[in-house]
């Protein structure tokens, strides 16, 4: 059974919604520019395809995808917007479920951090393990990961800010013993109310990540700073990084 946590019907319905500026064509348009260039001639998977974010305009550049997810009520939201003959979704965890197609991918892909949806390092490893088992030779595992932010802690803290603004408030914590991290949310609805929500993952370096390519039999290709493919520097709060199966 796998660690992460399940998105419920009331969080699926909303998330668009809440995710607005991850659809907007400036954030999402270099993400399938990279992903359709990657993907080749061949089909593409995606781990945790949630709402279809990437995948569906993926899918509308004539790339076969198809998507694994945990939350049947996000594959529910999926639904409304592209039948299952266009992109076909298999309700599961993508740490352990296999697909037919498995060893015939020329891409799997797993973006906006959701990696670290499995909270036990074990799972992460078996994910790229999974990833590994789908492709072909050749074929490519992309992620798309935020770097820890923990340099900004004071010792003794274990908050930090992430976002901060009038509708929108978040603060992460951190065990810098177990890498274990809760997000916490603070949204100010139209009514003035606050809704809370909180989340809670695992993060992982990005030294972390190629080692468990590594024990999944990939090597690293290339890894950059975002999907404009802006260099990856110390001072860098993300990574999207590609590994090849040889």
């Amino acid at each position: 059974m796998t660690s992460s946590e399940v998105w419920d019907e009331e969080t699926a319905a909303k998330y668009d919604a809440y995710s607005a500026e991850h659809f907007a064509p400036d954030v999402l348009d270099p993400t399938v520019d990279v992903l359709e260039r990657l993907a080749e001639d061949g089909p593409a998977l995606e781990f945790a395809i949630g709402t279809g974010r990437v995948g569906i305009p993926l899918a509308a550049r004539g790339v076969s995808v198809t998507g694994i997810e945990l939350s049947e009520p996000m594959v529910r939201q999926l639904r409304q917007k592209i039948g299952e003959d266009a992109l076909p979704v298999v309700v599961g965890d993508m740490a352990t479920t296999v697909l037919p197609g498995a060893g015939t991918f020329s891409l799997v892909f797993l973006v906006w951090n959701s990696i670290s949806n499995l909270r036990t390092q074990a799972e992460q490893v078996q994910c790229f393990r999974n990833a590994a088992d789908h492709l072909r030779p050749g074929g490519r595992f992309v992620i798309d990961l935020w770097v820890p932010p923990i340099q900004r802690l004071l010792p003794g803290e274990q908050a930090v800010p992430m976002s901060v603004d009038e509708g929108h408030l978040v603060f992460d914590t951190y065990d810098l013993v177990t890498q274990e991290c809760a997000s916490h949310h603070y949204y100010r609805e139209d009514d003035g109310s606050i809704r809370y929500g909180s989340g809670h993952f695992r993060y992982i370096w990005p030294a972390e990540c190629d080692l468990m390519a590594q024990l999944a039999g990939l090597e690293l290709e290339s890894r950059s700073a975002d999907w404009k493919e802006n260099p990856f520097l110390a001072t860098s709060g993300s990574h999207v990084s590609v590994w090849r199966k040889a």
